[in-house]
């Protein structure tokens, strides 16, 4: 557990206030703001402290150091993207894997920075956020195989196919984000038709893992 993990546990674990829960999740907030701004490096603690308007102390108090306050950032920015991505579960499958997608590009469209920092890995080679991001796609893989098959535990050939869906995913995503040519429609249908396509594929190996019947044309 990390430093930015232990403070979120005191913070907003069954020690934590509801006053301190809410101070910590505005400061996640302002610092999403300006980190989407900002680069990592040309912000420091007195900046952070200064545009949040706070003593820099609380931000020590909550988050340790920068590096935790950033990470704290990141792993909120993971909560909201996979919460985003997992509420469609009183949907029909084919709808819900659309809306899925579409959640799941609405936020990459709305924080660009937080989506860069989750699929890239942060400030160069952060092992941490890799870790963070690691997290990210289990729980989405989970969330597909929810979907698809009812159930979270899948093959290794299914898993594998899935995360390399998952990281053409991250490809588009990135690509759309940086040069938005294309309505976000058509890239959802693009995604989605791709996925189906992964799963038709890993039916013919496992066949225990069927594919939803085709969507209508």
């Amino acid at each position: 557990m990390n430093k930015s993990q232990q403070q979120r546990r005191t913070a907003s674990g069954t020690g934590g206030t509801e006053r301190s829960r809410t101070r910590r999740a505005a400061l996640i907030a302002t610092g999403r703001t300006l980190f989407a701004d900002t680069s990592y490096d040309a912000l420091s603690m007195d900046d952070i402290a200064r545009r949040a308007g706070v003593a820099k102390g609380l931000i020590y108090y909550y988050f340790g150091n920068k590096r935790g306050y950033y990470l704290a950032i990141i792993e909120d920015a993971v909560d909201e993207l996979v919460q985003r991505a997992g509420s469609t579960r009183e949907l029909p499958p084919v709808a819900r894997v659309r809306r899925t997608v579409d959640g799941y590009l609405r936020y990459a469209q709305h924080h660009q920075a937080a989506y860069r920092a989750i699929v890239t890995g942060g400030v160069g080679f952060d092992a941490e956020v890799l870790a963070i991001r690691a997290r990210v796609r289990a729980r989405l893989l989970a969330t597909i195989a929810r979907g698809a098959w009812g159930r979270e535990g899948i093959p290794p050939l299914a898993r594998t196919a899935l995360t390399g869906w998952l990281s053409s995913v991250e490809g588009v995503t990135l690509d759309w984000i940086e040069r938005p040519e294309l309505p976000r429609e058509t890239v959802v249908s693009l995604l989605v038709r791709g996925l189906g396509d992964t799963l038709r594929l890993i039916e013919e190996y496992e066949p225990d893992c069927p594919a939803p019947p085709r969507p209508p044309a």
